[in-house]
């Protein structure tokens, strides 16, 4: 039972970095006088790093800027071609980053630009080999730093998905509630709209002395 215990811990540990999925690897082509953009959700809090590269192609230019969902500049670089950023998030949020291909007007055909991109966060982010230059760690005490942010990093996802659900839920019964309160109002109306017919009907019978 301890060794299916231990397996199973050592088993959480080794399929935590695939669960989290906290790297980006990416390369696309450019076309001249174009834009191609990235997105993707990051929880609150999480430092973001990124590493890009362009191939220069003569007499073009291209922009990389990365912004929030609300139009916040987080990062952004005129005629980029390598280089890296960092940024930390304030909130949970969905980030674009965005490549802009420009090319003057007359000039000839050029060929697409080739984009790499190496994007991090949250524990693969972090540089743990300055980290211990810094603290003076061992390894042993190094690898445990990053078990432990890899750990908390899982326990804030589960979490938020928790907080997710709960709202869901919510939603969910709000809604429920909504449904049969139009439910019963509607029924309300159509059984008033009836009876105000039948009145009505008789009513008129009379007028027109068909029923006494």
């Amino acid at each position: 039972y301890k060794c299916s215990s231990a397996m199973s811990r050592l088993s959480v540990l080794l399929l935590g970095p695939f669960l989290i999925g906290s790297a980006l690897s990416i390369s696309f082509n450019l076309p001249v006088n174009s834009r191609k953009c990235l997105r993707e959700e990051i929880h609150k809090d999480v430092l973001v790093t990124g590493e890009y590269e362009i191939t220069e192609q003569p007499n073009t230019k291209t922009n990389l800027k990365i912004t929030d969902s609300s139009g916040h500049i987080l990062y952004t670089r005129d005629d980029a071609s390598k280089g890296k950023f960092a940024f930390t998030t304030e909130d949970y949020d969905m980030f674009e980053v965005c490549f802009e291909s420009k090319l003057p007007m007359g000039t000839g055909r050029v060929n697409d630009q080739l984009v790499i991109l190496d994007m991090k966060h949250g524990v693969e982010a972090k540089n743990y080999e300055e980290i211990a230059k810094v603290e003076k760690l061992k390894p042993l005490e190094v690898e445990l730093r990053r078990l432990e942010d890899l750990s908390e990093s899982i326990v804030n996802d589960f979490a938020y998905m928790k907080k997710r659900e709960e709202e869901m839920r919510d939603t969910n019964e709000s809604t429920n509630t909504r449904v049969l309160y139009f439910s019963i109002f509607s029924m309300c109306c159509l059984i008033g709209l009836a009876t105000w017919q039948v009145f009505y009907l008789r009513r008129f019978f009379k007028a027109k002395k068909l029923i006494e």
